[in-house]
C-alpha cells in the first residue's frame, strides 16, 4: 500500500483490523447459539466512498476520500409472522456504522445506529441480489459553529445529534450454511432535518466488500402456510403532525410548522397500500421570517402556508409501514422551493383491524425533501376509516 497517501493507508489498516475483530467475534458467537437462536448472524462491510455535493449551496471542502465501518447484527427470518412469508422471508437488522468522512478538521467522524431491513431481489441456491435499507440517529464530532473551535468550513452539519439512514444493495455469495461473502454499492446521509442551520447535511456514497458468519444457520427451516389473503380494500384516512424549525428572524428562535392531510388509500396484494390526496402545512418560522424583516407587510399569514396533492406507497411489514411519497404544490409560501416534495419515513399502527368503524390509529415520522435537500421532519398521529 505504499502507493497510497499516509493517511489513506491509516484508514485502511484501522478498517482491516476492526474486520479481523468482527471475524473473532463471530466465532466465539459459537457457544452462544442457544441464546441467539437459528437465523442470528453478523455482517460487516469495509466501505470506500466520497461525499457528493448535491446543491451548490454546499461550499465545503470534498475529501478525496471517505470511509467506514458497518457490523450489522441480523436475523433471518423463517415465517414465526405472517409478514415474514408475504415479504418473503427477508432479514432485519441492527447496524451500526462508524464512518471517517477524510477531514477531521471540517467533518470529523460519524457513529450512526439503525435499523434496518433487507430483502430479496433475486434470490437463487447460492447466489442472491439484495436490498438493504434503515433509519437511526448518529453522532457527529465536528459541527458548523463561529465560536471557538471555530469551524465555518462545514455548511453541511450544525448538531451532533443527527438523522442517519443507509442503504445499501448486495451481490452475495452463499459459501455454505454459515459464510456469506459479499460486495456492493451504499449511500449514507445525516442531517438534522432543519431544526437547526445550517444543514445541508452530508451524502456519501460508496462501494464496500464485507461478509456475513451465522453460527448455527443462515437458512433456518421456513414455516409456510395458507396465508388468508386481504381485502384490497379503500380506506378514508386523516394524518395531523407537527415539526420545529429554525427561524430566520432575530435570535434565531425555534417555531413551529403544523401539518393536516386527508387522502384516499387502498391496499394491494395484502402487503402494500397506494394512496392519493392533499396537504395544508402552516410553517410559523416563515411568519417570523416575514414579520421580522418587513417582507410582504400586511400579508404576512396569507405567504406563511403551503398546500399539496401527493400521491405515495406505503411497504407494509408487520405493524410498520414503510411510507415514499411524492407531492406538487398548488400553493407555496413567500419562501418559495421546487414544485415538487418528496417524503420517506414510517408509520407504527397501534390499531389495525379488518372490522369495525375504525380500521387504523397510527404515529408516523416523515422526511420532506426537496429533490436531495432535508427540510424538515413531521411527527403526527393518523387514522383510518
Amino acid at each position: 500500500m505504499r502507493f497510497l497517501p499516509h493517511s489513506f493507508r491509516h484508514q485502511i489498516t484501522i478498517k482491516l483490523v476492526c474486520l479481523v475483530f468482527v471475524c473473532l467475534l463471530a466465532g466465539n458467537l459459537q457457544a452462544q447459539t442457544t441464546l441467539m437462536g437459528e437465523g442470528f448472524g453478523i455482517e460487516t462491510n469495509l466501505v470506500a466512498g466520497k461525499i457528493i455535493k448535491h446543491t451548490t449551496k454546499f461550499t465545503s471542502p470534498i475529501p478525496e476520500l471517505s470511509s467506514s465501518v458497518d457490523v450489522n447484527f441480523i436475523w433471518q427470518t423463517y415465517g414465526k409472522k405472517d409478514w415474514h412469508q408475504r415479504r418473503n422471508f427477508p432479514v432485519i437488522g441492527v447496524g451500526v456504522s462508524y464512518i471517517d468522512y477524510g477531514s477531521n478538521l471540517v467533518y470529523g467522524k460519524c457513529v450512526g445506529v439503525y435499523p434496518n431491513l433487507q430483502i430479496p431481489l433475486i434470490r437463487g441456491k447460492n447466489l442472491e441480489w439484495t436490498f438493504r435499507f434503515g433509519d437511526g440517529l448518529g453522532y457527529v464530532t465536528k459541527v458548523h459553529q463561529t465560536g471557538y473551535p471555530v469551524d465555518t468550513q462545514n455548511v453541511a452539519v450544525s448538531t451532533h445529534l443527527n438523522d442517519f439512514a443507509c442503504f445499501m444493495t448486495d451481490l452475495r455469495w452463499h459459501v455454505d450454511d454459515h459464510w456469506q461473502l459479499q460486495l456492493g454499492a451504499n449511500f449514507t446521509h445525516i442531517s438534522n432535518a432543519g431544526y437547526y442551520q445550517p444543514n445541508l447535511g452530508v451524502n456519501m456514497v460508496g462501494a464496500h466488500i464485507g461478509v456475513q458468519y451465522f453460527p448455527t444457520t443462515s437458512r433456518p427451516k421456513q414455516i409456510v402456510r395458507e396465508l388468508p389473503q386481504l381485502k384490497n380494500r379503500w380506506l378514508l384516512q386523516f394524518r395531523a403532525s407537527i415539526s420545529y424549525k429554525e427561524a430566520r428572524a432575530e435570535g434565531n428562535p425555534i417555531r413551529a410548522s403544523y401539518f393536516a392531510a386527508g387522502y384516499l388509500s387502498r391496499r394491494w396484494k395484502s402487503k402494500n397500500k397506494l394512496y392519493v390526496g392533499m396537504d395544508y402545512a402552516y410553517h410559523d418560522d416563515v411568519y417570523a421570517f416575514l414579520k421580522n424583516y418587513g417582507v410582504d407587510y400586511g400579508h404576512e399569514r396569507g405567504n406563511s402556508w403551503d398546500g399539496a396533492l401527493f400521491a405515495g406507497n406505503e411497504f407494509l411489514v408487520g405493524r410498520l409501514g414503510l411510507v415514499t411519497q411524492v407531492g406538487w404544490y398548488y400553493h407555496q409560501t413567500y419562501l418559495k422551493f421546487d414544485d415538487f416534495y418528496e417524503k420517506i419515513g414510517g408509520n407504527f399502527y397501534v390499531l389495525k383491524s379488518e372490522t369495525g368503524p375504525v380500521k387504523e390509529v397510527f404515529v408516523s415520522a416523515l422526511l420532506l425533501t426537496h429533490e436531495i435537500v432535508a427540510q424538515l421532519a413531521e411527527f403526527g398521529v393518523g387514522f383510518g376509516f
